[in-house]
């Protein structure tokens, strides 16, 4: 029961949103196509139909099969609880192949059970159903919001509606939030290492950490593998064992900051700040900066006893008053580097690149060999 007010296309719309069809045609009970909202009295019954003729539901519909040699009955499907009302040719003709279409093709040719009321019962979702009957009708998906597309698309599988999956594969892929590839801010970190155990092994790798201040924070042996840790402030922050591998630290300010057993094989640190770090570890566990691109890097007054730089960058790195003691420096590239003041007692300097650089009050004499170039 409607209430009939507006326009003809107004109850067109009207009928549609309530019969779940693509209403297009209104009739009275004799078959009179009504053309103006005019016509309409009160307790008229209408039919509305999405372009098929007019069948007067009185009259036998097995006759007028046989008459047309098409399939226009009327069927009513009960799925999942909810009855929906459709045509034979809309469940068979879209998509002939389909195991909807096998089971209404030929009347009863799958035994399907029938309710109380004549319904033929289908098991499954009734609000994933709904956009396939629909899409059956008039060959458009539609579906409402808050309907997920993949309980559809699993409907869509399930009764072969093959040419509704590619549709349905498209929209879910293009519903989905694009990547957020947006630097960590220091709140969101502290919230994540908030809801860290601490016995848990924390894994940031390939994380982007872009300009964050992470200064001050306990980030022990925490994995930064291939890291974005650009421009980051690191300062006086405990990164004690940290996997800092292949890490991107350019432009970073590391200043007295901790970096006892570091792993920073690999890592690219060029024009990054590390004055006064800590590298050193009294349990002998060495740092470990080999292959490290360290390209003008301010390490000045840092503690580096044994420090792995093997093959490292260090060329116009100002390494003034730095521990080297034992550091093994082989093939590394120290060219231009401010050396003085260093302690290189026992260092491995045997294939480095000294050229240019400067070793102007050193605290223990060097002794450089042939192998150093």
């Amino acid at each position: 029961v409607v209430a009939v007010y507006g326009t003809l296309s107004d109850l067109l719309s009207v009928a549609s949103n309530k019969l779940g069809i693509k209403a297009t045609s209104v009739y009275n009970g004799k078959g009179g196509l009504i053309d103006d909202i005019a016509l309409i009295r009160d307790d008229d019954v209408l039919f509305v139909c999405e372009g098929e003729p007019f069948i007067d539901p009185q009259t036998d519909v097995k006759f007028h099969e046989e008459l047309t040699g098409s399939h226009t009955d009327w069927l009513t499907l009960n799925v999942g609880g909810r009855y929906f009302t459709t045509t034979r040719s809309t469940l068979v003709n879209k998509e002939p192949d389909s195991m909807l279409a096998h089971m209404f093709k030929d009347k009863d040719a799958w035994g399907n059970k029938q309710d109380h009321r004549g319904a033929f019962l289908i098991d499954r979702s009734p609000e994933y159903f709904e956009p396939i009957l629909n899409y059956l009708r008039h060959g458009q998906l539609i579906v409402n919001d808050g309907i997920n597309l993949l309980g559809v698309l699993e409907e869509a599988r399930f009764f072969g509606i093959d040419s509704l999956i590619e549709h349905l594969e498209v929209a879910i892929k293009n519903s989905q939030p694009a990547e957020d590839h947006s630097p960590i801010s220091r709140k969101e970190f502290v919230r994540f290492l908030l809801a860290t155990p601490t016995k848990s092994e924390l894994r940031c790798q390939g994380l982007n950490f872009s300009g964050a201040d992470l200064s001050r924070l306990d980030l022990r042996y925490i994995n930064f593998k291939m890291a974005n840790l650009s421009r980051c402030n690191l300062a006086h922050a405990n990164l004690c064992c940290a996997n800092l591998e292949r890490a991107d630290l350019s432009g970073s300010v590391l200043d007295c900051a901790n970096l006892q057993g570091v792993k920073m094989l690999c890592s690219n640190a060029e024009g990054a700040s590390l004055k006064g770090c800590n590298f050193e570890d009294p349990s002998g566990l060495k740092a470990n900066l080999e292959g490290a691109n360290l390209k003008g890097v301010d390490m000045e007054g840092s503690q580096m006893t044994g420090i792995n730089l093997r093959v490292a960058t260090l060329k116009n790195a100002k390494l003034k008053n730095c521990n080297l003691r034992g550091a093994t420096l082989a093939g590394t590239d120290l060219e231009n580097c401010d050396l003085s003041g260093c302690d290189l007692q026992e260092a491995n300097l045997r294939g480095s690149n000294v050229k240019g650089a400067i070793f102007e009050e050193m605290l223990t004499p060097l002794h450089m060999s042939q192998s150093v170039r």
